[in-house]
């Protein structure tokens, strides 16, 4: 009935095992015929009797490949595949027909959708070479939708790595802006107290810079400068008298107008001196340059340099108006004190003059916002709460700086304040911003 058996070619994976087939035909040595084809290939081969037997076994079954013949009684073989193909549609469909069964053939292929039909007799060579080509094909596809999900897990698994990256990464960046802005806290801070130190060395310029740095660093916003600069400016006018270390301590507290020019060249050094104290440290360059102009003038009659107009840094044409309006209220520009509205009047006359006309606008401007407003609240060291925050430096009873301004309070903090109080029994006054919700 057969031709005669010939080994076909063997493509790389016609000798793969692991495959299950399943053979459906009514006359049993049909059945037995494939049965001795397929075996020593490696497959795994089920047979049936019936379609319906067919349909049972593939119920029960993983079936990877399905011959069938054609002509069978109760339900023929395009029946069997087309209810093969609707519950087990992964499954290679293969027909054994005869010529005379063209038109089942044709439904065979419209409604199983059969892979390949073989003509009986049937070659098995070809059989062989067709059953081997659906294989492969069916293992690709397993293979496809192996990789597929394998793919979509690995996505899975990315995800949720990514995820857990993204939220380990967020924190470790909360964590280092958090350090990053302890860092520049503790920095000023540094300042403040290294600031407060220079002042001690005269009653009279005791609170000048912090005074001097505040109310440059509210100009310098009030002018619209950015945070960063508008720091650096509260830097240089913290340290603006840093060169001040080598002046003799009578020249500190002597007012301008009554000295020799011998002292006056001595007091004028202090502006390079302050400068070449700080050029070492690269983040206080551009500040070292403000505090060496700082008391040029607008119209070219200051020193060192005698640098007028806008080639004065902006910095320092800041820095000039909150100095001076000081240094003429505690005695040192002038041969009494003046009131503070003496001396922002003497800063209003010298515009266009000694200063920048558009800072001394900004000056007066602050002011007049500053004019009956307190923005603060005092209290004792046993009323302060968690997250207040200083509106003044806390000062000891001897003048001696214990927190800086703008320091946020911590409950450590507040413990070692009320402690303080406590040992030295000193009534203690702590300035907070009043703007600040509790």
């Amino acid at each position: 009935m057969n031709a005669p058996l010939t080994a076909p070619p063997q493509p790389a994976e016609a000798s793969a095992t692991g495959f299950t087939l399943l053979c459906v035909d009514d006359e049993a040595n049909i059945l037995s015929a494939l049965r001795r084809l397929f075996r020593p290939q490696g497959y795994r081969v089920l047979t049936a009797g019936s379609g319906a037997e067919g349909l049972e076994i593939l119920a029960r079954e993983a079936v990877d490949l399905v011959i069938s013949d054609m002509r069978m009684p109760e339900m023929d073989g395009a029946r069997f595949l087309a209810q093969a193909r609707a519950h087990h549609p992964d499954t290679v469909r293969i027909l054994l027909t005869g010529y005379a069964d063209m038109e089942s053939t044709v439904a065979a292929i419209n409604d199983g959708q059969i892979t390949r039909y073989i003509t009986k007799p049937w070659n098995d060579a070809e059989v062989l070479l067709t059953v081997r080509e659906g294989l492969e094909r069916r293992h690709l596809e397993r293979e496809k939708a192996r990789l597929e999900a394998l793919t979509r897990h690995q996505n899975d698994t990315l995800k949720a790595l990514n995820a857990g990256l993204e939220a380990k990464v967020e924190a470790r960046t909360e964590a280092l802006r958090n350090t990053h802005e302890k860092l520049k806290q503790n920095f000023v801070t540094s300042v403040r107290v290294f600031s407060h130190l220079i002042e001690l060395r005269g009653g009279v310029l005791a609170g000048h810079s912090r005074r001097v740095a505040d109310l440059a660093r509210k100009i310098a916003l009030r002018l619209g400068l950015g945070p960063a600069e508008a720091q650096d400016v509260m830097l240089a006018g913290l340290l603006h008298d840093i060169g001040k270390i080598g002046v003799p301590d009578h020249l500190l507290i002597k007012p301008v107008p009554q000295m020799s020019g011998e002292e006056l060249g001595v007091l004028r050094k202090h502006v390079v001196t302050g400068q070449a104290a700080l050029m070492g440290l690269d983040n206080l360059r551009q500040v070292a340059e403000m505090i060496r102009a700082h008391h040029e003038q607008w119209d070219g009659q200051g020193y060192p340099d005698r640098r007028a107009g806008q080639d004065i840094p902006l910095g320092a044409r800041i820095l000039a108006v909150p100095n001076d309006y000081d240094g003429l209220q505690i005695g040192t520009l002038s041969a009494r004190r003046l009131r503070p509205e003496e001396a922002a009047d003497l800063i209003r006359r010298s515009r266009g003059k000694r200063y920048d006309p558009q800072i001394v606008d900004a000056f007066l401007d602050v002011l007049a916002g500053l004019e009956g407003t307190t923005g603060e609240r005092v209290l004792a060291p046993d009323q302060l709460e968690p997250g207040m925050i200083l509106s003044r430096d806390l000062l000891s009873a001897d003048g001696v700086l214990l927190l800086a301004a703008d320091f946020v309070l911590e409950p450590s903090v507040i413990d070692h304040i009320r402690s303080f109080a406590a040992e030295d029994r000193m009534a203690m006054r702590v300035f907070v911003r009043a703007d600040k919700e509790y």
